[in-house]
């Protein structure tokens, strides 16, 4: 909305800074971190009085987490509130890309949200559906995944591009749909897999997030993508300003979110952000850099999909339990150690995706 002050400019006024996408990014951030801040314990407070007992704590979990009973869960509406507020803030409105990633994250979100009401109000773990919550996961991800591909430059048009390989492009045809959804929908629920720890789940979203977020600006400049040999993608740096909102709102509930929590997540913000990573990928034509730089994400969905499928061939168990944050637990790390050695993973997987950009 603030871009439109430019209009206002006559080249060399304060109006012509927000011509610059950094400079609005800085803004979106800024905005997103105070709304947090000025709305957070509001909405903590709201949330108790609403909710009761809080978000349900499975029976069968680690001992520890019986002490978190009563917390309120649904928080992730601090984070997509600061960063909806921020984005049509700071945020080029005529660009494509910016709608598509709010459109992910907002219907991911309501999902979740649904997700978390049905837990809440029937104080059980069991929610929504897990077969609806996917169905409905899947339509959203088709939609975004048609979107992106109209907006894409016509030599990308179905093309998964590949890192580290320059000029090499795998024609996927109309399979890029599919894939595409399947990497929204995988990014969405690897990440609220990953939400099982106080302050676990938002740290590596916001790294992830913000490595996407270079890369979006990256190749949305015609100067860097040619430099680096990445493919052109006109206006996905515009993203960048919705990923500045996004860990500033995502600060802004880690103050309250950090051991012990005051309030979680829920799957009103894991699956808003997940969606959200996800879709970033796609929109920059970087599905597979999203693998390495959400790699954290990747282990803990592979270790629930490890642990079922070997159970039910031999009946015996690879994990003490999935997720693997839940495994560290039962062999006795301490909450606090699992969650800052998983955010340091999740800073290196992130250092060696960006690597991905100028190695080629």
């Amino acid at each position: 909305m603030l871009y439109w002050l430019t209009a206002l400019s006559d080249g060399g006024d304060v109006f012509n800074l927000f011509r610059y996408i950094t400079f609005r990014a800085g803004g979106a951030f800024m905005t997103a971190l105070i709304f947090g801040f000025l709305f957070g314990r509001p909405l903590i407070d709201v949330l108790r009085r609403k909710q009761g007992k809080g978000q349900p704590i499975r029976s069968d979990g680690p001992e520890g987490h019986f002490v978190k009973a009563g917390t309120p869960t649904m928080g992730g509406l601090l984070i997509v509130g600061a960063l909806l507020t921020s984005t049509l803030l700071w945020a080029r409105l005529d660009n494509p890309f910016v709608w598509l990633v709010l459109f992910v994250t907002l219907s991911y979100g309501l999902v979740g949200f649904w997700d978390d009401y049905a837990k809440v109000s029937k104080q059980n773990t069991a929610g929504v559906s897990g077969k609806a919550r996917l169905a409905i996961g899947f339509v959203i991800a088709g939609i975004a995944a048609v979107w992106a591909t109209w907006f894409h430059p016509a030599e990308l048009q179905g093309e998964l591009a590949l890192p580290i390989f320059k000029d090499v492009l795998i024609h996927l045809g109309i399979f890029f749909v599919p894939f595409a959804m399947f990497v929204i929908v995988g990014a969405a629920n690897a990440v609220n897999l990953t939400d099982g720890l106080d302050g676990l789940a938002i740290m590596p979203v916001m790294i992830a997030a913000s490595a996407l977020g270079v890369i979006a600006y990256t190749v949305g400049r015609v100067d860097f993508s040619d430099y680096l040999g990445l493919h052109y993608v006109p206006g996905t740096g515009e993203i960048l300003v919705f990923v500045a909102g996004l860990v500033g709102g995502g600060l802004g509930f880690l103050w309250y979110n950090a051991p012990p929590a005051a309030v979680f997540m829920g799957d009103t913000g894991s699956l808003a952000l997940g969606g959200a990573i996800g879709a970033i990928a796609v929109a920059t034509k970087h599905e597979i850099v999203l693998g390495i730089v959400g790699g954290l994400f990747v282990v803990e969905a592979l270790s629930v999909i490890i642990q079922v499928l070997y159970f039910k061939r031999t009946g015996k168990r690879v994990f003490l339990m999935a997720p693997i944050h839940h495994h560290y637990e039962k062999k006795g790390w301490a909450e606090p150690q699992i969650v800052i050695r998983f955010w340091i993973i999740s800073l290196i997987l992130a250092m060696v995706g960006l690597a991905t950009l100028k190695l080629r």
